[in-house]
């Protein structure tokens, strides 16, 4: 991909905040608590980095945490801040956290880490995370294992797979950080077609693509989940895997 698809990817988020909140799925709470139990003591200020809509932040915040988000996006945290008020929102992005040294207990990531310059965002994390603190990035992806979500993600293309650019993370060093450890967590997300097809139209390749394009796609798939006996009638249990990375600050 090149850069600027790249970079016009990143940042078509914001046109789509509304249907994003409403749409993308959250984090199960396993997942949350796996990724703090990596820190060494008991994490209390967590900072939710390129936190979008607040999916990831809400969780956070249902633990009892004090949560600082971040986001680039004006449209995207403006729906943050309404939809949890409780945490603290600000404006900024990886390469540069407007939070000071050593300031929290852990650093999550929620369906961004790959769209970072990732030495330069380990360096900042590096800085705003006490020594024995966590980096933990994850994506929830759709359960490829399911034989109709595995067609259907490849009648989709870009689907909600985790980006093949995350196969690579696992193996990035830093002299901040431990090695990343990993795990994947099962999970469902209550669906019709419709708002599964809402989902996929958050999608950045969705979004940037002629629109021509995007409307065959989604007629595409809502032909395909109108035939398919697991989806076809009302709702259905959309199967996701949350895949977490962990990586305490040396």
């Amino acid at each position: 991909m090149s850069d600027p698809t790249r970079a016009r990817r990143a940042s078509s988020f914001g046109s789509r905040a509304a249907a994003y909140a409403e749409h993308r799925p959250d984090y199960p709470r396993a997942a949350i608590e796996w990724g703090l139990s990596g820190a060494t003591g008991t994490p209390r200020r967590v900072l939710d980095l390129g936190a979008g809509t607040g999916k990831l932040t809400l969780g956070l915040t249902e633990l009892g945490l004090d949560v600082t988000a971040v986001e680039p996006d004006p449209e995207m945290r403006a729906e943050l801040a309404r939809r949890v008020p409780s945490a603290t929102s600000l404006a900024g992005r990886a390469e540069r956290i407007p939070v000071p040294d050593a300031e929290v207990d852990a650093v999550f990531v929620g369906q961004a880490f790959h769209w970072f310059d990732v030495p330069a965002a380990m360096t900042e994390i590096g800085r705003v995370l006490r020594p024995g603190g966590v980096l933990v990035p994850m994506w929830n992806y759709e359960d490829e294992s399911v034989p109709w979500v595995a067609e259907f993600t490849e009648l989709g293309r870009d689907g909600a797979r985790k980006p093949a650019s995350t196969d690579d993370l696992r193996a990035v060093a830093h002299p901040a950080f431990e090695p990343f450890d990993d795990e994947r967590f099962h999970h469902v997300q209550r669906r019709t077609a419709e708002s599964l097809l809402e989902t996929i139209a958050t999608y950045s390749l969705v979004i940037v693509s002629d629109p021509a394009e995007s409307s065959a796609l989604l007629t595409r798939l809502r032909e395909f989940l109108a035939a398919n006996p697991a989806t076809a009638n009302g709702e259905f249990d959309l199967p996701l895997v949350t895949w977490g990375l962990r990586a305490r600050r040396r």
